[in-house]
């Protein structure tokens, strides 16, 4: 029994120190230190502690406190919700229990019987049952070697003060209360079942408290690797332990501009003037604008942005940098466009005055005159009768000044052909030279003889020859 008891022993204390390196999770060791109680009120039999273990608590009548610092334990998680660990305890037994008497079961007293336990325990976490964040109820089974000193109750009384030890298998129940990720209270009862009829089974009860450590947290943001999802960079809690270089409560990673504060609506980009353009893609990041002209301002709506309208406030194409194409006549058509810039005209006609050109009857008119012009007979020189008709045709030709004239000169079939085709020539250009010497432009006159070539009446009466010498003016277009 005894090399039983120490085989399991041995084996309780490698199961608690192997898979040191086996996991990696947060804080996977822990310190716990404390008091401890030994209850040795008969257990075992038909109702142990008594009925309903209604004397399993009685604290102040079976209980043997050691009022110091009294048990001491290391334990180290090794997944899946188990805990290995191992420690030791000491105490003075004061109190054994209860013995039939004459008058009935008395409690018995003892004289501070020395206490000693080395114990190993596998516990499971009921942790996540309970759904409690800072509640941690476990249960243990393990096993250990307990010392007491020899008294006059237990049950290798020799009547020495020597220890005596055994095996026991323990199971165990316990509650631990976190106060943060390192520090928590911890209380206990465990029962330990001797392998040996000379050591008395009972009840360890303990409190106090544990400190858990070992995690790993490369970055030192407080945040462990485990649960760090940049754990070589520190980080803030809210965003997993990633960083937010620029506090603008976008972490880097999805932060469009790291380093500088800016709105969650931009993808963490700043947007100084508020346009809604950021700042790096702002031309103009200080004054607010439009977006169509990367975030510069257009004050006079032209297209062209203030810093490159040459004109701000008054709008014009972006060809002539935003100013308006000059007007030098103020006709409404652009010197560009202005086939004549210094003449107002009319946009229909390029900028240029508009034609105006005489009917038909007006032309009627200034052949009726210009076929009464007399000539000297076989001259080019007018009879004096004849001044006042060109007076006429020359006020008739100035109220149109952009219309152009043909005068066609005109004899009748007496004389040479030759000569009469030199004359009428003279004749026209004299007509010619009178209206331009009264103010008609040279340029919109023309004159050629015809001689006898185009009669329009008879040569053979003396009126038709009459009608025949004559001078046409017809209009050029």
């Amino acid at each position: 029994m005894k090399n039983l008891s120490r085989l399991l022993f041995t084996l309780a204390l490698l199961v608690s120190f192997s898979n040191v390196n086996a996991q990696d999770e947060n804080n996977p060791w822990a310190l716990s230190f404390g008091i401890n109680a030994i209850d040795v009120y008969p257990v075992g039999g038909s109702a142990p502690q008594g009925d309903n273990l209604d004397e399993l608590f009685n604290a102040g009548d079976h209980w043997s406190i050691l009022p110091a610092l009294s048990t001491i334990s290391v334990s180290k998680y090794v997944g899946n919700n188990f805990t290995v660990q191992a420690g030791g305890s000491i105490n003075k037994i004061t109190k054994w229990g209860q013995f039939g008497s004459a008058n009935g079961d008395i409690d018995v007293k003892v004289d501070d019987l020395s206490y000693y336990a080395l114990d190993a325990t596998v516990k499971y976490s009921l942790s996540d049952l309970i759904k409690i964040k800072r509640l941690d109820p476990a249960v243990g089974l393990g096993g250990g070697y307990t010392w007491i000193e020899e008294g006059p109750y237990n049950n290798n009384n020799s009547g020495g003060d020597n220890l005596v030890g055994a095996g026991t298998i323990n199971a165990s129940g316990s509650l631990t209360y976190w106060f943060n990720d390192n520090l928590g209270i911890f209380v206990e009862s465990k029962y330990k079942h001797s392998f040996e009829s000379y050591l008395t089974q009972h009840f360890q009860h303990s409190a106090g408290l544990t400190v858990r450590f070992g995690g790993t947290d490369t970055d030192g943001d407080g945040i462990y690797d485990k649960n760090d999802a940049c754990p070589e960079v520190f980080g803030l809690e809210a965003f997993n332990g990633c960083p937010d270089t620029d506090g603008d409560g976008i972490e880097d990673s999805k932060d469009a501009c790291p380093n500088e504060p800016g709105l969650a609506e931009l993808n963490g980009c700043p947007d100084t003037d508020g346009d809604g353009v950021i700042d790096s893609e702002d031309d103009c990041p200080t004054v607010k604008g439009l977006k169509s002209l990367n975030g510069c301002p257009d004050a006079d709506n032209d297209g062209v942005a203030d810093k490159d309208d040459k004109c701000p406030n008054v709008a014009g194409p972006a060809a002539n940098d935003g100013c308006p194409w000059p007007d030098t006549d103020g006709d409404g058509v652009a010197d560009k466009d202005d086939k004549c810039p210094n003449e107002a005209g009319t946009v229909a006609n390029n900028g240029c005055p508009e034609v105006v050109l005489p009917t038909q009857e007006v032309m009627d008119k200034l052949n009726s005159y210009s076929r009464t012009i007399l000539f000297n007979t076989g001259k080019s020189n007018f009879q004096q009768q004849s001044y006042e008709v060109l007076k006429q045709i020359t006020a008739i030709l100035k109220e149109y000044p952009d219309a152009n004239f043909s005068l066609e000169g005109h004899t009748d079939s007496v004389g040479a052909k030759s000569s009469n085709k030199l004359l009428s020539e003279r004749r026209a250009n004299a007509v010619r030279d009178y209206l331009i010497a009264n103010g008609i432009a040279a340029d919109r006159l023309t004159a050629k003889g015809f001689g006898e070539d185009f009669p329009i009446d008879s040569n053979a009466t003396r009126n038709g020859r009459k009608n025949n010498r004559r001078t046409d003016i017809k209009l050029v277009k």
